[in-house]
């Protein structure tokens, strides 16, 4: 039998298979679908410090191979989820993974203090966020930015730390470079690519904030692409996720060299995708007598 566990950060996954923040909720609406336990981990919805209403108008829309989304980020916030959220999320008895953003540098810090409190197993820290004192910038367009929230993140963070990069960074092996440096255990990659939709019949942009985040089937083999040169560039675990949406997806992934994977836009279509994708994983290794995914990693 293929052996699916993977060990990264210190800890035992019980497989590679996560679910993506932004696409799971905190978990409750799929457990009716299925035996969450049976997930390698889940990635809350992104947090922030203070609750979010998120964008109004047009939120989702879908395209011919994705689907565009401006949710803006709707969350209880921090300690709503701890109080709330976070006891439903540990009884799934799985790897949990606390998503957080910020738009200020004392946003994240406050944010992490309030998590290092808790029993949440893992932080991913959400660098697309826009940086106020930068003009909106994201944090993670630049290395010299990211390395200097990293740095004071890691430096407050009582917890294994993932970065997760925005795919709009000017050099994306170079951010991970710069992530890794300052402190972060893993990387995550990538966080949706910037698109728009535009309604001919209203002549106007579809979504009121103009521009919104594509995630889905057309954005894997840039996300591939990426995960690569990542895991070519660092020796911390990455943690690969980009329109992923079978066994064979995620295996091209971990031949890429990825440790974990993240599912996104999948679960939306097929809510226990997730379970598939593991049962592929393992037929796929049980076929091609793989015992360990460690045979098959980073092979490209």
């Amino acid at each position: 039998m293929a052996d699916l566990k993977v060990k990264a950060m210190g800890m035992q996954f019980k497989n590679p298979i996560l679910t993506a923040s932004g696409t799971f909720g905190f978990g409750e609406e799929f457990s009716e679908f299925y035996d969450l336990s049976l997930l390698g981990g889940i990635c809350s919805k992104g947090l922030t410090l203070n609750s979010k209403p998120g964008n109004t108008g047009i939120r989702v829309w879908e395209t011919p191979m994705g689907l565009i989304n401006s949710i803006g980020l709707q969350n209880p916030g921090v300690d709503r989820f701890i109080t709330e959220e976070l006891p439903k999320m540990k009884s799934y008895k799985t790897k949990v993974i606390a998503n957080l953003g910020g738009n200020t540098e004392q946003e994240y810090l406050t944010g992490i203090e309030k998590l290092n409190n808790t029993d949440v197993d893992l932080i991913e820290l959400n660098i697309s966020c826009p940086n106020v004192k930068c003009g909106g910038m994201a944090f993670g367009i630049k290395s010299e930015v990211a390395f200097e929230i990293v740095s004071k993140v890691k430096s407050a963070c009582q917890k294994p730390l993932m970065v997760k990069l925005s795919p709009n960074a000017e050099n994306i092996a170079e951010m991970a470079v710069a992530c890794e440096e300052a402190g972060a255990d893993s990387i995550s990659l990538i966080n949706t690519i910037k698109a728009m939709a535009i309604d001919i019949k209203k002549r106007k942009a579809v979504f009121d904030n103009v521009y919104a985040g594509l995630s889905g089937p057309c954005v894997k083999p840039v996300a591939l692409r990426m995960v690569h040169e990542v895991c070519k560039a660092v020796k911390v675990p990455v943690c690969g996720l980009g329109g992923i949406m079978s066994a064979e997806d995620a295996i091209e992934f971990i031949m890429a060299g990825a440790t974990l994977i993240q599912i996104g836009t999948g679960n939306f279509i097929k809510p226990n995708i997730a379970i598939d994708i593991i049962n592929g994983i393992e037929e796929f290794m049980d076929k091609n007598n793989i015992k360990t995914l460690d045979e098959i990693r980073g092979i490209i």
